[in-house]
C-alpha cells in the first residue's frame, strides 16, 4: 500500500474511535470517581495535562480547535483536583480502560502495537507539542489492548497537531475551520462563542489544509514498508470495528 493510500485509509477511523472514547459517559465516569466535577475538567486537565502546568492561554494555543471558554473553564476546574501530570496519567488510564472494553477480543493487538510503536517512536515531533507530550506518556507492555488504544490516541494527536498547523498555513483560524467542517451550531457546542457562518469562498482553504495534513503525515508512514502499511490499515479496521 502506498503512503497516501494508508493515510487515507486510517485517518478517519483513528479520529472517530478517539472521539467515541472522549464522548463516552464511561470515560466521564472515570473522571468523576477521580474527583473531577461534571463538565470538561477531566477532559481538559487529562488530555492537556501532558503539557504540564501551563497557563490556559498556552493550552488553548497548543490544542487549537476547542473554544477558549471551554478550555479555560475545563483547565481551571481541574487544577484543584490533581497536578497536570497526574491528571494526564489518570486520563491515559481511562484511555486504556476504554480500549480493553471496546477493542474486539479477536483483534491482533500485538501486531498492531509493534507497528504503531515503530511509527510513534520514529516520528518527528517538532512543532507538535501535544503529540510529543502523549508520546512521552508511559504505555505499559503488559496491557496489549489498553496499549493499543493509547497508541491510537497518540496517533490521533499527531494528525490533530498537523491539521492545526495546516489550517493556519492556509489562512484560516481554528474557529473558521470548525464552522466550515461542522457548522456554527456544532462549533458552539465545542466552545466557540457565537460562531458566525464562514464565507463559502474560504471553504477551499480547508480542503487544501486537509491535503497539507496528509502531506505532513507522509514522513510518519514512510517508516513502514508497503506491506506493513497494508497490514497497519487492516489492523486499524480490526481494532476500530464496532
Amino acid at each position: 500500500m502506498e503512503i497516501s493510500q494508508c493515510i487515507s485509509a486510517v485517518a478517519r477511523p483513528i479520529h472517530d474511535f478517539g472521539d467515541e472514547f472522549m464522548s463516552d459517559g464511561a470515560t466521564a465516569g472515570i473522571g468523576l470517581r477521580a474527583g473531577f466535577a461534571p463538565g470538561r475538567g477531566f477532559y481538559c486537565r487529562g488530555r492537556f495535562g501532558v503539557l504540564g502546568e501551563a497557563p490556559t492561554a498556552v493550552v488553548q494555543a497548543v490544542q487549537g480547535f476547542l473554544g477558549p471558554r471551554l478550555v479555560t473553564r475545563g483547565w481551571l476546574a481541574g487544577q484543584p483536583v490533581m497536578p497536570a501530570q497526574e491528571a494526564a496519567a489518570c486520563y491515559a488510564q481511562a484511555v486504556r480502560e476504554w480500549g480493553r472494553a471496546h477493542i474486539p477480543a479477536d483483534a491482533d493487538v500485538e501486531h498492531f502495537n509493534h507497528l504503531a510503536r515503530q511509527l510513534i517512536d520514529a516520528a518527528d515531533a517538532d512543532a507538535l507539542p501535544l503529540f510529543a507530550g502523549w508520546r512521552a506518556q508511559p504505555c505499559p507492555d503488559d496491557d496489549p489492548a489498553g496499549a493499543a488504544m493509547q497508541r491510537i490516541h497518540v496517533l490521533r494527536e499527531h494528525r490533530g497537531a498537523c491539521h492545526l498547523a495546516a489550517v493556519r498555513m492556509c489562512g484560516l483560524n481554528a474557529q473558521a475551520a470548525m464552522v466550515i467542517n461542522l457548522g456554527a451550531e456544532q462549533a458552539a457546542h465545542y466552545g466557540w462563542q457565537d460562531p458566525q457562518p464562514v464565507d463559502t469562498a474560504r471553504i477551499p482553504r480547508l480542503q487544501r489544509a486537509e491535503r497539507i495534513t496528509d502531506e505532513m503525515q507522509m514522513p510518519l508512514y514512510a517508516h513502514l514498508t508497503n506491506r506493513q502499511r497494508t497490514e497497519f490499515a487492516r489492523l486499524i479496521d480490526e481494532l476500530t470495528a464496532r
